[in-house]
């Protein structure tokens, strides 16, 4: 065979091998950004509670549907605070929960907040609105805020990461504004820890003495039905400021 065919053939030969490695590479980073979007079907037992595309698994607190205020772009729910109503309320917004309630668990999920924001995630939160107007009257928050930008970074056990008004952070870990947290809830027969960046910052435990005396002396001590619940929906919520939230996934404990 003449020398120039058999080096045509093997560039030919090369280029097919470079071609089929690359494929493999692009098939591997769909699997994976589909996984980390919510899509598909999580390993090790967790379940996506966002799939990238719908607000499917979700509804607005006390019911109907999630609002038009509560956007999807990039395998990203954002709230957009663009449109507010008269009284400064963002216009199609509202708290959405999931539509169903978890017990003992391990969320786990990634937020950025807008310049001078403030938003939050809540869990074991009751969904009677007759008895409970807001989520909050139920159910315990971890603090979504720009510390820099926003009043309550000035107060104590009220900045990014805190178990809202009950502990503040032991470390504070959160990213600036503009940059996205990774969080991680965990909730197993009474042990409560809040990871931020990788970083243990708040673990306590529910419903004993002290966690009784510390909502006795919180905001929430007029609120008899805060924090006494071992089941509940999972809350993100509408602090009439833009907010993102991703890669939002669940597991059962």
């Amino acid at each position: 065979m003449p020398k120039i065919f058999m080096i045509a053939g093997a560039f030919i030969m090369m280029m097919a091998c470079n071609s089929q490695g690359d494929k493999t590479k692009d098939n591997s980073m769909q699997t994976d950004t589909a996984n980390s979007s919510g899509t598909g079907t999580l390993a090790n037992g967790w379940i996506p509670l966002f799939d990238g595309k719908t607000t499917n698994g979700w509804h607005k607190y006390g019911g109907g549907p999630v609002g038009p205020a509560w956007k999807i772009a990039d395998s990203t729910l954002n709230l957009d605070a663009t449109e507010k109503e008269s009284g400064g309320t963002i216009k199609g917004g509202g708290d959405i929960v999931t539509d169903e309630e978890f017990e003992n668990f391990d969320l786990k999920l990634e937020w950025k907040i807008s310049k001078g924001g403030n938003s939050g995630i809540m869990f074991c939160v009751q969904e009677d609105s007759t008895k409970y107007k807001h989520p909050y009257e139920t159910g315990p928050e971890m603090q979504v805020l720009d510390n820099e930008g926003h009043p309550d970074g000035k107060i104590h056990k009220h900045r990014a990461g805190d178990l809202y008004d009950l502990i503040a952070c032991s470390k504070e870990t959160v990213k600036p504004v503009g940059e996205w947290n990774q969080v991680e809830i965990k909730l197993l027969n009474g042990k409560l820890d809040f990871i931020l960046n990788g970083e243990n910052v708040v673990s306590t435990t529910m419903w004993d003495d002290n966690w009784n005396k510390m909502v006795a002396n919180s905001k929430f001590k007029t609120m008899p039905g805060f924090g006494t619940f071992k089941r509940g929906h999972i809350d993100l919520q509408d602090h009439d400021c833009t907010v993102w939230y991703r890669n939002i996934m669940i597991k059962k404990l």
